[in-house]
């Protein structure tokens, strides 16, 4: 909003969205919740005007007031409203808090919208709620503790936001909760243990998080958990709780990537456990050796530090689906017996995979069914036994993401089908041939206790027709894919009943029996969300949307009632902005013809006012960097939060594509490494990204040699696992993969924890996808981008990116970590100068004498792995993954003591007898570097960084 109109209409907005309204009231609905109605219709935005008869009428007998639903109680004459569902209508703008006024709703249902600011607190007066669903919007701020008022309340859905602070301890008073979905959000603090009160609770699903802190023992005493999922926080240090054996009712356990230490529990006397996914942590010791409950499907175990033997009892286990232990330290015989159990018919499939251990025997008769794939790519025994590579067990091979799908298709002899409507052919019908009009149904199991869905795919089938009473071949699932969670995104077709089309009722009821989450399938599923509801034919039998909005009357009146307000709150602002466009207009505009559309779902989009408000008008004093984007700001938007906000200048050598590459990449990437986009700003002249605010800026920055407080050799090796966890999810886990194509020190943010985090995505690209052969190409051809002394140079010379490009880039990064050297300065070369001190046996002239102090053993393998990342030969570089494991090794050879002994709190200074005087031992793991500084060193810290998904 740049104009005068612009203005009023915000300030019409605001007195709207205060509820001060008296439009058309009512006959028969409540009057206060009428002029609630108002108040929630005029903080949204409809860009579709999907409600614009929203103010004409009566609410509750009105067919044009959309997804409204109302009831009439004994204790008055009034109707009330019962449920507002907006599901997915494309609404933007805020709650207003005369929701709470609303006494006698049960369902309050915005999912998939684009709504922003905080959840009111009033909605806590509305104890009658069952239903809160405002999951996949762009919600802010924190959890109100109000919410803990809602006694009947069976699901809170808030998933998909940007919700932070922590879980209200009020939460404990939800005696009616059955389902907590708050993934993918910003929560930070504890778990409160006060949720084992919770007597209902089924599902607890809290990853993707900044969660931290230990995990909670008293959760074991939820008398009716059967998913905890929290993948993807930070409850650094500490390990799962022994007591989580002892949850009898648990189904799935999934705490992927959550820094946790300590031994792996015994979980076998959990009757129907299903699905354990402890991978991506620090866990050490030896596999517990009782088998588990036989419904198991899932065990997941990689990318941490077991050892000992793989043990006999991942034998007799029928459901088996997925065994992984890549990534450890496990020794001995690979086992043969796994699959003896299991009975392998139609689809049904197993993995092993054992890849990147120590194991060293393999038995005479190993002869897996051709169903069961076997990974043993870096074992010792790929390197001795003839037996293990003739059997092809030794290719490298990533088994990430589990298989997606489609449904079978119809025969080709049928006849096109009428076109006067959406008919088509249902592929499951028992009426060869048969021409019917189906709806269409987005439906995403949240956490399936399932790596593959093929051998489930009849029993979902029954289940969900069962639930939804119709026949088994009235459903066509007609794909089905996995996502980043892992979750299972598919779409259904529901088809009459060997009848031409449904009735107008039987629609109705397929709706609301999945919109309102009345049906409950199989435990083995999960939980379920509804992604869509395509009417497509159907629509026509619905009642249409009237073109009547506001009265004109009643828009009059508003307009009397404010204009003059308006106009005195406006005159000096409408002033001091048409001069500033004025000024901004006299600099020549891109061409709207080379502009990309920009409208990304998840990503909120912010006015020029807004960034300029948030900066006080881009003042100096707020501006926290530049490059040849242009100057990168620290703002504060309207609800409080810090943001940094990159803000192009006219000749940004970033255009439009960049843009637009870096906000549709970013709005479908989250991981712990990954810095978050909040938004963008997109108008005629101006192009803006708005991240979170990283408070410790650049790794750059901190390898200057003018910072203050130079880094210890502990943390520079957290920060480099950060960021290679942050790649590695890239390379392996975005769908499709991504390869950054710009990897550097200045595109590594640290948050205030000093976690890294890997920013900027204008340059990235999609890697290469399966030819219709399946072969998946090698590389990318493409125009050579990047930044000279971090660009691999085979890229550089052939044009080829491959994700081993990257490889190279984070070497340089992991170079300048050890040196403090930038990649070129002075016209000398850090790859060239690293390799002749390396050959020439005396490195210690060029690590970076501000560390002070390091253990050798560690800095000599860290130097040669970034010396590895670093070779002209692509094939001689290794793997993301393989650099992983590589820095982990690392972080566990650092001695207890690193932290202590390399940061001081008196002068700043560190000399060399804090770790060569007389009390330390002979050998010790530390040296001293040739100097010391004049600022305080920091500490090293726990890494709280994020491995994959």
């Amino acid at each position: 909003m740049g104009n005068p109109g612009g203005i009023l209409r915000s300030v019409i907005l605001l007195v709207l969205c205060t509820g001060h309204v008296d439009i058309a009231m009512g006959q028969n609905t409540d009057p206060t919740e009428v002029n609630a109605l108002k108040a929630i219709k005029a903080c949204l935005i409809d860009p579709l005007n999907k409600l614009k008869s929203w103010g004409s009428g009566d609410p509750c007998t009105s067919p044009r007031w959309t997804g409204i639903s109302c009831t009439k109680i004994p204790s008055d004459s009034y109707l009330h409203v019962t449920e507002i569902q907006l599901f997915k209508m494309n609404l933007s703008g805020t709650l207003a808090p005369e929701v709470g006024h609303l006494s006698q709703l049960k369902t309050l249902d915005f999912m998939w919208n684009n709504l922003t600011g905080n959840i009111p607190r009033e909605v806590g007066n509305i104890t009658t709620l069952k239903l809160i669903t405002l999951n996949g919007n762009q919600l802010s701020g924190s959890l109100p503790d109000e919410i803990g008022n809602l006694v009947n309340l069976n699901r809170l859905q808030i998933d998909e936001n940007n919700i932070s602070g922590p879980i209200p301890k009020s939460f404990a008073n939800l005696t009616s909760m059955k389902h907590l979905h708050m993934n993918n959000n910003s929560l930070s603090g504890q778990i409160p243990y006060e949720l084992s009160r919770l007597p209902a609770l089924l599902h607890l699903l809290v990853d993707n998080n900044n969660l931290s802190g230990p995990l909670p023992p008293k959760l074991a005493e939820t008398p009716s958990l059967t998913i905890l999922q929290a993948d993807n926080n930070n409850f650094s240090g500490s390990s799962i709780p022994a007591e989580y054996s002892s949850i009898r009712t648990l189904l799935k356990l999934s705490l992927r990537n959550c820094s946790l230490q300590g031994a792996v529990p015994d979980l076998s006397g959990i009757p129907k456990f299903g699905y354990l996914d402890l991978s991506w942590n620090q866990l050490n010791g030896s596999i517990p050796t009782n088998r588990l409950a036989s419904d198991i499907t899932t065990i997941d175990l990689s990318h941490n530090f077991l050892n000992g033997n793989i043990p006999s009892n991942f034998s007799g286990l029928p459901n088996l689906q997925f065994l992984s232990v890549n990534g450890n330290l496990l020794d001995g015989e690979i086992p043969s017996t796994i699959w003896s159990n299991i009975t392998f018919t139609g689809n049904r499939t197993l993995i092993l995979d054992f890849q990147n251990n120590s194991l060293d025997t393999i038995p005479s008769a190993f002869d897996p069914p051709e169903a069961v794939m076997v990974l043993l790519y870096g074992n010792p025994v790929c390197m001795t036994s003839n037996a293990a590579r003739s059997a092809n067990l030794c290719q490298p091979m990533s088994v990430t993401e589990p298989q997606s799908g489609e449904g079978r298709q119809v025969s080709k002899i049928c006849a096109p089908c009428p076109t006067d409507q959406d008919y088509e052919y249902n592929p499951s019908s028992p009426i060869p041939c048969f021409c019917a009009v189906p709806v269409g149904v987005g439906f995403r199991l949240k956490s399936p206790g399932i790596s593959d869905f093929d051998p489930y795919k009849e029993a979902f089938e029954t289940d969900i027709t069962s639930l939804l009473e119709l026949a088994v071949y009235q459903l066509y699932i007609e794909r089905y894919m996995w996502e980043t969670g892992p979750r299972l995104n598919t779409h259904l077709k529901l088809f009459p009943n060997n009848t031409t089309l449904f009735n107008t009722s039987e629609v109705l009821r397929l709706m609301e029996l999945l919109a309102g989450w009345q049906i409950t399938l199989m435990d083995v599923f999960g939980p379920y969300e509804l992604l869509n509801f395509t009417l497509g034919s159907y629509a026509d039998e619905f009642p249409t949307v009237e073109s009547s909005g506001l009265k004109k009357s009643a828009l009059a009146g508003i307009l009397v009632g404010t204009i003059v307000a308006a106009i005195a709150t406006s005159v000096v602002s409408t002033v001091f902005i048409m001069k500033r466009r004025r000024k901004r207009r006299t600099i020549s505009r891109r061409s709207l013809l080379s502009r990309f559309s920009v409208k990304i779902d998840g990503v909120r989009c912010f006015t020029f006012d807004e960034m300029a408000t948030a900066t006080n008008n881009f003042n100096i004093s707020a501006q926290v960097g530049q490059g040849g984007y242009g100057k990168v700001y620290k703002g504060n938007l309207a609800d409080g939060t810090a943001v940094a906000i990159k803000r192009a200048h006219e000749d940004s050598l970033q255009g439009s594509k960049e843009f637009c590459t870096e906000i549709e990449l970013l709005s479908r990437l989250h991981h712990r490494n990954l810095v978050s986009l909040v938004g963008y700003c997109d108008e005629e002249d101006e192009q803006m990204l708005v991240y979170e605010f990283m408070p410790n800026g650049t790794l750059r920055d901190h390898l200057s040699v003018r910072t203050e407080r130079p880094l210890s050799f502990g943390r520079r090796v957290h920060i480099a696992l950060g960021a290679a966890k942050g790649i590695l999810y890239l390379h392996t886990e975005a769908n499709p993969p991504i390869f950054h194509r710009d990897v550097k020190a200045s595109n590594i943010l640290l948050d205030s924890k000093f976690v890294a985090k890997v920013a900027d995505f204008g340059l990235s690209r999609l890697a290469p996808v399966p030819d219709v052969e399946g072969t998946l190409p090698a590389h990318i051809s493409t125009v050579v981008k990047g930044t000279p002394g971090y660009l691999d140079p085979e890229y550089f010379l052939t044009h080829k990116l491959t994700e081993r490009s990257d490889v190279y880039s984070l070497g340089v990064v992991f170079l300048e970590l050890l040196t403090g050297m930038r990649p070129i300065q002075h016209g000398k070369n850090i790859v060239r100068e690293v390799n002749l001190a390396y050959q020439s046996g005396d490195i210690s002239k060029i690590i970076d004498s501000r560390m002070s102090s390091y253990p050798p053993e560690c800095v000599t393998r860290f130097l040669a792995l970034a010396i590895k990342c670093c070779r002209d030969e692509t094939e001689a570089r290794p793997y993301m993954a393989d650099i992983v494991r590589e820095l982990e090794t690392i972080r566990s050879m650092l001695p207890e003591g690193e932290d202590a002994l390399s940061e001081t709190t008196g002068s700043g200074l560190l000399t060399k007898t804090m770790s060569s005087s007389s009390s330390t031992p002979t050998g010790a793991l530390y040296v001293s570097s040739h100097m010391s500084t004049s600022g305080q060193v920091d500490s090293g810290i726990p890494s709280g960084t994020v491995a994959p998904r």
